[in-house]
């Protein structure tokens, strides 16, 4: 750690040559500046950088070693571990930087480090483009397609780092760096799946897919009828095209002019199926789930980046989250998860989700650290909740559901649905050889470990 003087003198310098904002601890904004999607993550940055462009970006993390201050990267703040701000460190904020390029020809979207989804899928919306994106309007594209990206596109067009083209970086020492299939090919190999290890991603190269239209069918049921309807969307899934996607997912009934009165507050089975397609081809594939008893259904085309921002949370509620990653779901798994949505705490903002994988997401390239790929099925018990005095509650039932599903589970785990689990669930995030070559590549471009506020790869 430099010295006061020391210190003092270069916070003055990185004010002066910074073209973004500086914060520190007793500058007025500087709680606003640190505050983060989740709730319950307080923690304190030393310098907070809000970078304009990549010039500020290398200006933040020199000043970072400068100091010996361990970095945080913030792109849209939406990690559940909180993993944009770190205690004591220098946070190297990237929302200004939130441009997105669309080169409808190439079919490929330029995306700046700060983006969040909503800014990706608006900007290549009216191209009739689109690419895998988080299921929140809000996620930052940076993390989300570094850790791997999941979400309703992920059967039909693969996972976001399977449409991952190119990546520019800041590493640890300041320099700037491009990694691709051609130019650093091992770095490139690390940041599909890696994280934010090995620097700030101050632009991703992604590739688009055409998709003209985009529909959804979204169910609500009695929860007592959740069995069924798992069962009947288990096999939807399993005889259907790539293009349908979704999930079925416990909530509590939100007071909005689709949800019938009688359910508002209480406890709900919704089934949500999407379709990378139009409505009539939709129809199709949902009929026999649209054949079982419900309360109410939405059918119908809807643009995607509409439906990106459906389950959106606000900020500052408080958050929990874990996932397992499944062989399969046979009958006596359906059982097993439906009745764990007997404990839910309702009426909170958790929900209690079954997502499908299959598809595109077990096609695509087997050589990246992903090793959740292979399977079927995933559970995503997502606490959110706004009282401190459900902390207890909320957080044992996310751990009860995962209690509840392992005798079914893979023992892999997509690191951007989890928080802080340890250093075994980091190794399960990313496979046991697949974490040693990680290591090495750690060592080679931070051996340091000055980016550690992230699902952390020890350099070897």
């Amino acid at each position: 750690m430099a010295s006061l003087s020391k210190a003092g003198a270069a916070l003055t310098a990185l004010r002066e040559d910074l073209t973004g904002d500086v914060f520190a601890p007793e500058d007025p904004g500087y709680d606003e500046a640190r505050a983060v999607f989740n709730a319950m993550i307080d923690r304190r940055p030393a310098v907070l950088a809000q970078c304009a462009d990549e010039d500020d970006v290398v200006r933040a993390v020199r000043f970072a070693r400068e100091l010996d201050l361990p970095v945080a990267v913030r792109g849209g703040g939406h990690s559940v571990a909180g993993m944009a701000v770190g205690e004591g460190g220098v946070v190297v904020d990237l929302r200004r930087m939130h441009e997105v390029t669309v080169d409808p020809a190439a079919q490929a979207v330029r995306v700046a480090g700060g983006a969040t989804m909503s800014h990706l899928d608006r900007a290549t919306e009216p191209y009739g483009l689109a690419t895998t994106g988080g299921r929140a309007s809000t996620t930052g594209v940076g993390g989300f397609v570094l850790g791997g990206g999941t979400g309703w596109l992920d059967r039909w067009c693969g996972l976001a780092v399977d449409n991952l083209l190119g990546v520019e970086l800041v590493t640890a020492d300041g320099t700037r760096i491009h990694a691709s299939a051609d130019e650093n090919p091992d770095l490139f190999w690390a940041l599909h799946g890696g994280g934010g290890n090995f620097g700030v991603a101050t632009a991703l190269t992604l590739r688009l897919h055409e998709l003209p239209e985009f529909s959804i069918a979204l169910v609500l049921f009695l929860p007592e009828h959740g069995p069924e309807v798992v069962r009947t969307y288990r096999e939807v899934i399993a005889h259907g095209p790539d293009e349908a996607g979704g999930g079925v997912l416990y909530f509590t009934g939100p007071p909005e002019d689709f949800v019938p009165g009688h359910l508002v507050g209480r406890l709900v089975c919704g089934m949500l199926l999407t379709y990378a397609g139009g409505e009539d081809d939709l129809r199709k594939v949902a009929q026999p789930l649209l054949a079982l008893p419900h309360e109410a259904e939405i059918v119908g085309t809807m643009p995607y980046a509409d439906v990106q921002c459906m389950i959106d949370d606000p900020p500052g509620m408080r958050n929990y989250w874990s996932a397992e990653y499944l062989v399969g779901a046979p009958d006596d798994f359906v059982d097993v998860f439906c009745a764990r949505a007997e404990s839910m705490p309702v009426p909170t903002g958790t929900q209690h989700v079954l997502f499908p994988q299959g598809g595109a997401i077990a096609d695509g390239p087997g050589e990246y650290p992903v090793p959740y790929r292979d399977a079927p099925w995933a559970v995503h018990p997502f606490g959110i909740w706004e009282d401190p005095a459900d902390d207890e509650r909320c957080v044992r039932w996310v751990r009860d559901v995962r209690a509840d599903v392992r005798p079914w589970s893979t023992g892999a785990v997509y690191l951007n649905f989890i928080g802080d689990e340890g250093t075994d669930r980091v190794v399960a995030g990313l496979g046991t050889e697949n974490t040693r070559r990680l290591a090495e590549l750690k060592r080679r471009y931070d051996p340091d470990n000055v980016f550690r506020f992230n699902h952390n790869i020890t350099p070897a």
